[in-house]
């Protein structure tokens, strides 16, 4: 089937993508470059990059989905949960005003969104029959704790954030508390569980392609924070990690 090799391309592409990222940073927040020529307002680019995926998500349902299927229901009332918050919530609160972001930021991480809704969409709609029994299944179950958990561990560490800038006039400080005291980006740990509490909620490969895709984009991220802040402050706790608490 078609889609197979097309969802395969796309986890060879994340493959790419984790390696770029490796050696270069991605260009958002303290790692934007004056040599980006073309940019745009950083609330207003974040709320048009992420805000695709919520959209896409809730058509994807409307005119595809089963009303009465409750695995249905569930599963895309979860998904547009997190792009909700991400896509209008987030940006609203967050200390960006005055920041600009990259065109090319802005336009990859929109195709991303959308290319990722085609995939997600189309397995749980198109590609499985989910009967209302797998509410009750042990992999849902693990699934949505998970979920939940990362969702909470994203919100409270972008407070901590959010709170922290507010207090010092939008310059960058070291954050404490909370996670932040066993990894510089606890906020991307979160995402990290979400995901895979997403791939073990819907179990399709889909799902799980996007769990890897949240590991190749996040995980060089959080590695670049990481040095950034410990070239930056000199006090930095060195027993910090990038993102997994004892491990990386």
């Amino acid at each position: 089937m078609i889609v197979y090799y097309l969802i395969s391309a796309w986890a060879l592409i994340g493959v790419i993508a984790f390696l770029y990222l490796i050696k270069e940073p991605a260009p958002y927040g303290k790692h934007i470059k004056e040599t980006h020529k073309y940019s745009m307002g950083a609330k207003t680019g974040w709320i048009l990059m992420e805000s695709p995926a919520f959209y896409l998500m809730l058509t994807f349902f409307i005119l595809h989905g089963d009303y009465e299927n409750k695995v249905h229901l569930v599963l895309t009332f979860v998904f547009c949960l997190h792009y909700f918050n991400r896509s209008f919530l987030w940006p609203l609160r967050a200390q960006t005003n005055s920041k600009k972001m990259p065109l090319n930021v802005v336009m990859s991480a929109f195709a991303f969104n959308v290319v990722n809704v085609f995939f997600q969409g189309t397995w749980l709609f198109f590609l499985i029959d989910y009967s209302s029994n797998w509410l009750l299944s042990v992999w849902f179950f693990l699934g949505i704790i998970i979920f939940f958990t990362g969702m909470a561990i994203n919100i409270i560490s972008d407070e901590i954030m959010i709170n922290l800038k507010k207090s010092n006039d939008g310059k960058y400080s070291i954050p404490k508390g909370f996670l932040f005291s066993k990894v510089s980006c606890p906020n991307y740990f979160g995402e990290f569980l979400e995901w895979l509490g997403w791939a073990l909620m819907t179990m399709n490969l889909a799902g799980f392609v996007f769990f890897f895709w949240t590991l190749a984009n996040l995980l060089p991220r959080a590695m670049s924070n990481h040095k950034w802040f410990n070239k930056e402050f000199d006090d930095y706790p060195k027993n910090r990690k990038a993102v997994i608490p004892g491990i990386i």
